[in-house]
């Protein structure tokens, strides 16, 4: 495939910001006219997503979120409570058509994820997708309310720990998946909000590895991967005006009202 995609990198930004982004990316996404996207970022400051249809007034200790300051924000994609800090975040757009041919929806998150192995693996890690690696014992796919205290049979692990997480919402013509990098060990500082954290997290990031590379060669490596494994081209590109007018319309409406953010609902 020679598929162009355009390079969008926003750079870190908040958490109500970035989730407009994502959503404002999704839902503009035209399959008759548009180019696929693949969009890199960041979080400052430090924030706390929550799954879709998780319940955060069950699961968080909300008033230690107050307390702290920590901003909460709901995803528009499913999974547990991810804390955000120093990582290296990406979400991208396209239609089944514009990737590598996958079987089934589970299939695509293999063919969708296999520029982070390829990343790890260029990095010298030894990456492996978890249903590769997985014993006759093994509970894939187990619901947690912390996303990195479970396994999901296309994370990515290195020495058996997980490294990142990857989440995607589809409709019947258009992908999306965003997912983390993290550079630093900032798991263990997403625990203190769980109201009943796991007993057990096999959880790691680049830092604990050994990986003290800058985020520019981390990016460029992660594009050079992402054009390798999803036979396309990345070309820098900006948000249009489409995309940063609903993002703003989003933020105003729904990821800047907390009954969203909390209970999953506008008013």
């Amino acid at each position: 495939m020679n598929t162009i995609w355009r390079l969008i990198d926003t750079g870190p930004l908040s958490g109500v910001e970035n989730m407009a982004i994502d959503e404002a990316l999704f839902c503009c996404f035209d399959p008759a006219s548009s180019q696929p996207v693949l969009r890199l970022y960041g979080w400052h400051p430090a924030a706390l997503s929550v799954g879709r249809y998780q319940k955060a007034n069950v699961e968080l200790d909300l008033n230690r979120c107050k307390i702290d300051e920590l901003p909460v924000v709901r995803r528009i994609t499913g999974g547990g409570a991810v804390f955000h800090a120093d990582e290296l975040t990406y979400s991208l757009v396209c239609m089944p058509e514009q990737i590598p041919a996958a079987s089934s929806v589970k299939e695509s998150f293999r063919v969708l994820t296999s520029f982070l192995l390829g990343f790890y693996r260029a990095l010298g890690l030894t990456a492996v997708y978890a249903v590769d690696q997985a014993s006759g014992s093994s509970r894939l796919g187990q619901r947690t309310p912390l996303c990195f205290a479970g396994q999901e049979n296309y994370d990515i692990l290195l020495n058996g720990c997980k490294i990142g997480g990857n989440a995607q919402r589809r409709t019947r013509q258009v992908i999306f998946q965003h997912g983390s990098i993290p550079l630093d060990d900032r798991v263990t500082d997403g625990l203190a909000y769980l109201c009943h954290p796991p007993l057990t997290l096999a959880a790691t990031c680049l830092r604990k590895q050994g990986i003290t590379a800058s985020k520019t060669e981390l990016k460029q490596l992660l594009v050079h991967q992402f054009e390798e494994h999803l036979g396309g081209r990345l070309l820098p590109d900006l948000l249009t005006e489409q995309e940063a007018a609903l993002s703003q319309q989003l933020i105003r409406t729904k990821y800047g009202d907390q009954y969203w953010n909390l209970e999953g609902e506008t008013v």
